[in-house]
């Protein structure tokens, strides 16, 4: 397994319909490959408007099965451009039973398995309780040619219990696909990834989109970013306002480097935490 992994994100804004969306994060693919990115993770819901702004029933139509149509189109884009895929979904199990979904797609194009998002906010603006269920899959972590990746969903991020659910099964690379509002949750959006990047020791690409939709008053402020194991941007962060396709090398070495000089994963002491584990 190569030290450096060069790894691709997607900020964007909604263009207005599904299908439009979905060609438009085909061609950010076809970029990202061109560039030499080996992996690539797209934003919360990525191929519909962030409709949990309102509390509508209509949005239910753009739930698909996962696999599905839409995992099985970039399963194909996958395999043709050898990149891994983490493609965040509205997922239908079976009528009335919706969830939060990520995919992850392997290099050669096969389907690796989904992360259901855990944790579900209901404050205003972000309905989800009305769109979702809590996800029952756990906090899974995916063998895939870039090493091994996990995946923790936009509210997920405010729960340190998950993050370290995927350091412990030796999650390199954690995506965070988001929908994230200026005015709700700006002042965390550059410090709770980077801490639990530090505690955890491993990489976060955090994934946020752009732009005001229709539906509603949200501005998401898009400033996505790459951090690694010792609490730094890797690059630049993204715009704030415009879409943007971020590449940056991941020296996985440093991974190393940092569980040798901290030791947090030796130090815990799980025999102390049952009581955190109580309702």
């Amino acid at each position: 397994m190569a030290d450096i992994v060069r790894a691709a994100i997607v900020q964007t804004n909604w263009t207005g319909d599904k299908e439009s969306m979905i060609k438009a994060h085909e061609e950010y693919a076809r970029q990202a490959a061109a560039q030499g990115a080996k992996v690539i993770c797209f934003q919360e819901l990525f191929y519909g408007p962030y409709f949990c702004q309102v509390q509508d029933a209509e949005f239910y139509s753009y739930a698909e099965a996962i696999p599905g149509p839409t995992t099985e189109r970039f399963q194909a884009l996958a395999k043709e451009l050898g990149i891994v895929m983490v493609l965040p979904m509205y997922e239908q199990e079976q009528p009335g039973v919706l969830y939060n979904t990520a995919a992850v797609v392997d290099a050669d194009g096969s389907y690796l398995g989904k992360y259901r998002k855990n944790h579900i906010p209901q404050v205003k603006g972000f309905w989800e309780k009305f769109y979702f269920r809590p996800g029952n899959l756990g906090y899974p972590v995916f063998d895939t040619a870039v090493g091994r990746i996990g995946v923790y969903i936009c509210y997920d991020r405010h729960f340190p219990e998950g993050w370290r659910a995927l350091g412990l099964a030796g999650a390199k690379i954690v995506f965070n696909p988001s929908a994230t509002s200026r005015g709700l949750s700006s002042y965390l959006w550059k410090l709770e990834q980077p801490a639990s990047a530090v505690a955890n020791e491993y990489f976060i690409g955090a994934i946020n989109r752009t732009g005001i939709e229709e539906l509603g008053d949200n501005d998401f402020y898009g400033t996505s970013y790459f951090v690694d194991p010792e609490g730094r941007f890797v690059g630049e962060v993204g715009d704030a306002h415009h879409p943007e396709l971020i590449v940056r090398d991941l020296d996985l070495s440093l991974l190393d480097t940092v569980r040798d000089r901290w030791q947090f994963y030796r130090d815990r002491r799980p025999d102390s935490y049952d009581g955190l584990v109580q309702p």
